[in-house]
């Protein structure tokens, strides 16, 4: 039975699928327990959708923003002649479009790359809750500001590093993200992503994707194979692709 309190308080109750998204947010500051029930609160139970749904268009008119509990979402432009660029991935824990809580629209498109469960969050209850506890505006406008530093360091990538380097930069990158939700550990991480994916992400075709593959794997520093990744000598890889976790901001301070 809620309790007259509980009844009061809009932010009363919990939701479990906010799990990994706390994971990612502690990692760089505290979170108290009123502020986790808020934020736990505002976040509609998942629904799930299949693999290769563009779930927000283009230009689409937002009042929600999409939290992923499960799966690999990718923010996408397509062009006119069929090829296809990834601008971001997003794993379970990460706002695949906070910034639409302000932009009102996007300029590309996220769509689904394997099965995903999307948790909605209202941007009128964004409003009301950073009112009430506006530490957590802070926080989710770092997360923002995290995705900015990530495409940056996509760009440099895409303008700048070799083939072998970028790829073997954007599994550093995912290795770090993974660790941190709890989805990899120091030998690898499931990835259940196609090499044409990976050449969307990286701006190769899928058949020089599977030569860098090989390339990798000859050298003895990583395998992709069966939708797994098992890095061999993780220290050799971030050497070739000069990665730096330093983008991703993991130390934790106030905020």
């Amino acid at each position: 039975m809620m309790t007259a309190a509980a009844e009061r308080d809009p932010f009363a109750g919990a939701a479990p699928w906010a799990d990994r998204l706390l994971m990612k947010l502690r990692q760089r500051d505290d979170i108290d327990a009123e502020e986790e029930a808020a934020l736990r609160s505002i976040i509609e139970p998942p629904q799930a959708y299949p693999a290769r749904r563009v779930i927000i268009e283009e230009g689409e008119p937002l009042e929600r923003s999409a939290l992923l509990v499960e799966g690999l979402l990718a923010r996408f432009k397509d062009m006119r002649d069929g090829q296809q660029q990834i601008s971001e991935l997003h794993v379970a824990g990460d706002f695949a479009d906070l910034h639409s809580f302000t932009l009102k629209r996007l300029d590309h498109g996220i769509l689904t790359l394997t099965p995903c469960r999307i948790g909605w969050v209202g941007h009128d209850a964004l409003i009301a809750m950073f009112e009430r506890f506006p530490h957590l505006g802070r926080l989710l406008w770092f997360s923002t500001n995290l995705d900015a530093a990530i495409h940056r360091a996509w760009t440099v990538s895409l303008g700048r590093r070799d083939a072998v380097a970028r790829l073997a930069h954007l599994l550093c990158e995912l290795q770090v993200r993974l660790e941190i939700v709890g989805l990899a550990d120091p030998t690898g991480y499931p990835l259940a992503l196609t090499q044409n994916d990976l050449a969307n992400c990286l701006g190769l075709t899928s058949v020089h994707v599977n030569r860098v593959l090989r390339e990798l794997r000859e050298r003895e520093l990583v395998t992709f194979r069966g939708g797994h990744v098992t890095i061999a000598d993780r220290a050799g890889l971030c050497d070739l692709a000069e990665f730096s976790a330093d983008y991703l901001f993991l130390e934790k301070r106030p905020r």
